[in-house]
Formats: structure tokens, C-alpha cells, sequence
């Protein structure tokens, strides 16, 4: 199993009486909510956790794209990977991912990707998105054309990677008479494609086609949801004459580690709370899911399966639910053994830091999860003693 670290960067320090005025982490919380001086410590202490990850044998460290919430303080992951490129020496630096649909020229995250892969040395790993409901809001962008957009954005950029250049590209939403890639990408024929979803059936199918057979990566669910996923993916994979391999598959889901059970509880408890019932609220189910956005059984099954989970959350529920990892090392490996094993997936994206979850508390969970459970998830089959003995 592959193991990365995925960072949200969250505006820790959110006025949680401020943001419940508006009922919202998103869009229409007023920005002076955010404090400059705050956010320069934040960006300072994040990109020093992320680098402590690759210091401390990760496999990979994780950043995403979001747009106008304390939520994520990532609206350019391109440059916090970028920074990552020349501070990390061994970890791949997945971007997942950048939200192809509110760019009005894919042709600038081709050309960013290439350059990022070629400072980073080929370690560069490209995720790609529809961006969330409100994020159109965010843009002006219509919700209407995302699958549209979409599409076209990957078809370019997949076509700019490997086509030799100077050619024309006509579609509907981008029109570009010379596509001409300077820098190619180190990795070829490209980096390598991963594509984060929150369970939608249609990017399944799209993602387990033969033609691409990309990664797909299971965000932040209930396990009933997850697991319905993955065997989707393996049952579309099949109707297509192959068998999913544990590499094309990944689950991200927040992840906690103490000394015993009961410290991790109690440590997490307030920070995991705020971050499902705080920084997840949106105004409006009409922004989080505008009318166009996705298909209505799409719409419908995540309502349904998902989001009933991420109201009035509490510790007990999000444990009950399989939304979250939280306990001892061996608890914590325990489990993600356990859940490997019933789902299949090859790629773990743990997120250790949650919403207010302090720096102490932080660099105590990165460190103990890399001591005393990545070692079994990277190497299965190992002992305590050998794991002790190696260190």
C-alpha cells in the first residue's frame, strides 16, 4: 500500500460564532474573517508539515484546489506544490486536484503541470476536478457546462502532453489555433492521472474505461459509500475484459492517532466536530448542488448516501459511519488493514490535520502515524519487532 499525507489547509483559526451568522464556511462568509497575519503563519506551519512527511518516509504528500472558504487555503495548489518541488526530496506531490472547469484556458494547467514535473523531478502526480457546486458561484462559471468543460479540459491537456505540436484544437468551450507544449512533461507519455470524486457512477464508468484506466480516488464518505464505489469501479473494470488493480484505487478519509483509544477521542473530538459541522456548511443545497451541475441520480445518491452524514455530526456518528480512522496505532492499523483488505484499494490518503487540530497535536499524529502504522501499511506482513528494530 501507498501512503501519502492530504493536506486541506484549513483557516484554522475561524470565528466559529462569526461563521455561524451566515451558516456557511463558503462563498458568503465575508473575507475579513481572515486574518493576514494569521494566514502567513498557517501557510508557514502547513508547508512544514508536508515537509515533514517526506522527511518521515511518506509516499506521497497531498494538496487540492478550493475557492473562497475556510475550508482550504489552497485557491493555487500548483504553487504550494511548486514550493514543495524544491523542499521535498523523495515524496510524489499529488495535486488533487485542479478543477479543469473554471479555467478558461487549460492550455495554463498543461503548461504548469509540465513545469512542475520537471522541478520537482518527475514526481508530480495531476488530479483533475469538476471543482464543487459552489465553486461555480465562486467563478461565474454555469454549473450547466461542467461535465462539458470537463471533458474538453482533459481531452486538450492529455493531447497537448503527448501530440507533437504546432496543431489546432476546435472544440465547443476552447478554441486554440496553435497548441504547442513548451516544456513536454519529464514523465511520459504523462504524469501519472488520478481522479478524486465524492462516489458520482458517471466518473467511475469514465475513469475505468480501458482507454485510461485512471486512479480513482474515493473523498471523505460514509464506508458504505466507499465500499459501493470500489466495487463499482472493479465491477466496470470487468465489463471491459480486466481486472482493477489495487493501484487503481485510493481512499482518503481523516485520520487520528494518540497513545491509547481513549486520548485519541478526546483530542479529536472538537477539531473533527468543527470540521464536519463548520467548515463543510454551505449556504444552500442549491450552491452545493446547482441545478446542472450533476445528473439527477448522481444528485440524488449523494444526498441520499452522503451528505444526511455531515449534518450535526459527532465523534460517535462519524466513528459509526466509517467516516474517520481515531485510536491507537494498532487500532488505526488494524482498521485500515481490515478495510484494505474488504475494498481493494493500493493508495491511503490519510488527512492529519482536521480543521482547528492544533500544530503540537498535528506533528504528534503525522509522527506516530509514520512510527507506528505506515510501516505495516507499506510493508505487509511485518512485525512489531522488525518494525522497532528497523527504526
Amino acid at each position: 500500500m501507498q501512503v501519502y499525507f492530504f493536506h486541506l489547509m484549513p483557516y484554522g483559526e475561524l470565528d466559529l460564532a462569526k461563521s455561524d451568522e451566515y451558516n456557511s464556511a463558503w462563498v458568503t462568509i465575508p473575507n475579513d474573517c481572515f486574518d493576514p497575519a494569521v494566514g502567513t503563519k498557517l501557510y508557514n506551519r502547513y508547508i512544514g508539515e508536508l515537509e515533514l512527511a517526506d522527511q518521515l518516509g511518506f509516499d506521497g504528500v497531498c494538496v487540492n484546489e478550493h475557492h473562497q472558504t475556510a475550508y482550504g487555503l489552497m485557491p493555487a495548489p500548483n504553487l504550494i506544490a511548486a514550493a514543495l518541488a524544491r523542499t521535498t526530496k523523495n515524496a510524489k506531490i499529488c495535486i488533487l486536484g485542479r478543477a479543469l472547469p473554471l479555467v478558461n484556458n487549460p492550455m495554463m494547467i498543461a503548461e504548469e503541470f509540465a513545469m512542475l514535473d520537471h522541478m520537482s523531478g518527475g514526481r508530480i502526480i495531476t488530479g483533475f476536478v469538476r471543482g464543487i457546486g459552489s465553486e461555480y458561484f465562486s467563478n461565474s462559471v454555469n454549473p450547466t457546462f461542467s461535465h462539458e468543460r470537463y471533458y474538453e479540459a482533459h481531452e486538450l491537456i492529455l493531447k497537448a502532453w503527448t501530440e507533437t505540436g504546432p496543431f489546432r484544437y476546435q472544440g465547443k468551450h476552447y478554441q486554440f489555433d496553435y497548441v504547442n507544449m513548451w516544456p513536454r512533461p519529464l514523465q511520459r507519455p504523462h504524469p501519472p492521472v488520478w481522479i478524486p470524486s465524492q462516489g458520482s457512477m458517471e466518473t467511475i464508468v469514465w475513469c475505468a474505461a480501458p482507454e485510461r484506466k485512471y486512479t480513482y480516488l474515493q473523498t471523505f464518505s460514509p464506508y458504505p459509500v466507499a465500499l459501493k464505489a470500489f466495487n463499482a469501479y472493479k465491477e466496470e473494470a470487468r465489463k471491459h475484459g480486466y481486472e482493477a488493480s489495487p493501484d487503481q484505487m485510493g481512499w482518503a478519509i481523516p485520520t487520528y492517532v494518540a497513545e491509547t483509544d481513549e486520548i485519541a477521542m478526546r483530542e479529536l473530538q472538537p477539531h473533527v466536530e468543527t470540521f464536519f459541522n463548520k467548515f463543510l456548511r454551505f449556504p444552500s443545497i442549491e450552491m452545493r448542488l446547482p441545478p446542472g451541475y450533476s445528473s439527477i441520480a448522481s444528485t440524488k445518491s449523494l444526498m441520499e448516501l452522503k451528505f444526511k452524514n455531515r449534518t450535526s455530526s459527532t465523534l460517535e456518528t462519524l466513528i459509526k459511519n466509517g467516516m474517520i480512522l481515531v485510536g491507537s496505532p494498532q487500532t488505526v492499523r488494524e482498521k485500515i488493514l481490515a478495510c484494505q483488505k474488504e475494498m481493494g484499494f493500493g493508495h491511503l490518503m490519510a488527512m492529519l490535520q482536521v480543521a482547528s487540530l492544533p500544530a503540537e497535536l498535528t506533528e504528534k499524529n503525522i509522527r506516530l502515524f509514520a512510527s507506528e502504522v505506515m510501516p505495516y501499511l507499506q510493508q505487509p506482513g511485518l512485525q512489531p519487532a522488525e518494525i522497532k528494530a528497523s527504526a
